[in-house]
């Protein structure tokens, strides 16, 4: 009998707590599945959050018993390298053939940037920590591996609710993007059409973009080459032409690999005690804020530009697409062009601010790493 009770004694030492990461976790998992929101990373991150939150839990360190999430947490994210990783196999899948065609669209990746260092400040001002509020205002980069990068680098203990944002807005792009962007654009500019002229672009010009960017990048902002210089790494081997296998590796076999373990690992800090606080609603509410017055400052940018060349006008919502969710905003960009006006296709001018984006978001992450480390 008392063999019985001892083997059932854990039931009775569930908390509330616990059982509401339990409810967490679930509607993370039914997030994945259900709705398809970024499955890849919320499936994983779902199903650990349960995990780690099992009452004396052998995942995570318990006493003298070490945890084997929390040995997973130290390899891999503790040191940055699975975010780095992610990285090489997230620069292999990306084609910079329409910024390189189209380059002023670089500018809208860094205009897109403004939600970051807005609510940095705001941050700041509801009392968190200058260290903690650049962890939270990096979750305006739309960038969950630099969202990672940064909140780890600066040791936050707020990382779990962190990365939960962060991954969870780059999923609600279609839903939290459109109604920002009619709301600071006219019917009149939304309708303004930009043919698209597909200019040739050399195959020396795409491998040496890469490395030219990762040279600008670390004189600008030398705490930013770890995060660029993998990017750029990773679309390197697939422009270059004959590393075709190692291309194929890191855009599958890598990047689904390092995105498991991440998802998973990231759990660790998922546990009740550090995710259940009043702190984790309001990061996910100045996440919110992030997202959108990056769209504001992307679309108001356009707007700006427009001021000074009348004669070759860009449509304002583009602007919105130079935030790193890459593809989702563009394809929104795209798609609310064609309902205000179906002949007017947007996609390949969208997509070259989208993946300037991607840049200008490690940029930005490598700046707030100098600037406040």
């Amino acid at each position: 009998m008392q063999q019985i009770l001892e083997l059932f004694e854990n039931v009775t030492q569930v908390t509330w707590q616990q059982a509401v990461m339990w409810v967490i976790g679930a509607l993370l998992i039914y997030l994945g599945i259900r709705k398809k929101m970024e499955p890849t990373l919320l499936i994983p991150m779902g199903f650990g959050a349960i995990l780690v939150n099992l009452p004396n839990s052998g995942a995570v360190t318990q006493g003298s018993e070490v945890g084997p999430i929390d040995v997973l947490f130290n390899a891999g994210i503790a040191n940055e390298l699975f975010p780095l990783l992610l990285f090489i196999g997230i620069g292999a899948m990306i084609d910079f053939a329409p910024l390189l065609s189209n380059p002023k669209m670089m500018l809208f990746g860094g205009a897109a940037q403004f939600g970051i260092f807005f609510t940095l400040s705001m941050a700041c001002l509801f009392g968190f920590e200058i260290k903690d509020a650049a962890s939270i205002a990096i979750i305006g980069a739309a960038d969950g591996p630099t969202s990672i990068f940064v909140a780890n680098f600066f040791q936050s203990k707020y990382v779990g609710a962190i990365v939960v944002a962060a991954y969870s807005y780059m999923a609600l792009v279609p839903i939290v993007q459109p109604p920002v962007i009619k709301l600071i654009t006219t019917k009149k500019e939304r309708l303004i059409r930009m043919p698209y002229r597909q200019r040739p672009v050399s195959k020396t010009a795409k491998i040496l973009f890469p490395i030219v960017i990762t040279m600008i990048a670390g004189l600008v902002a030398p705490k930013s080459v770890a995060l660029v210089g993998f990017l750029m790494f990773g679309n390197l081997i697939r422009e270059c032409g004959v590393l075709d296998n190692l291309s194929e590796t890191a855009q599958n076999a890598l990047a689904n690999l390092v995105t498991i373990l991440l998802g998973f690992t990231i759990a660790t800090r998922m546990q009740a005690e550090y995710f259940l606080a009043w702190e984790t609603i309001l990061i996910m509410c100045l996440g919110l804020v992030a997202f959108v017055f990056d769209t504001v400052g992307g679309v108001l940018f356009a707007k700006l530009m427009n001021l000074f060349t009348p004669h070759n006008k860009v449509n304002p919502m583009i602007g919105a697409a130079g935030i790193s969710a890459f593809p989702m905003s563009a394809r929104v960009v795209n798609k609310l062009g064609l309902q205000e006006d179906p002949e007017n296709f947007l996609l390949m001018h969208a997509v070259g601010a989208n993946v300037s984006g991607q840049i200008a978001s490690v940029i930005a992450g490598g700046l707030i790493l100098t600037l406040v480390g």
